[in-house]
């Protein structure tokens, strides 16, 4: 599995980050979840915001 990703916004797109060797690129919407995983490639993206939540546990 790879590493969370931290992001600024809710609404982001993921390509698989290979260039021609990533997947195509979709538009991901966290919908106030705080995080979100890439159906292609399994990346996960978590909100800033939710990620300091989660380090003050």
């Amino acid at each position: 599995m790879e590493p969370e990703e931290t992001v600024d916004t809710e609404v982001l797109s993921c390509d698989g980050g290979g260039g021609p060797l990533g997947h195509p690129r979709v538009y991901l919407n966290m919908e106030g979840k705080g995080r979100i995983d890439c159906p292609y490639c399994g990346r996960r993206f978590v909100l800033a915001q939710a990620a300091g939540e989660k380090a003050a546990e």
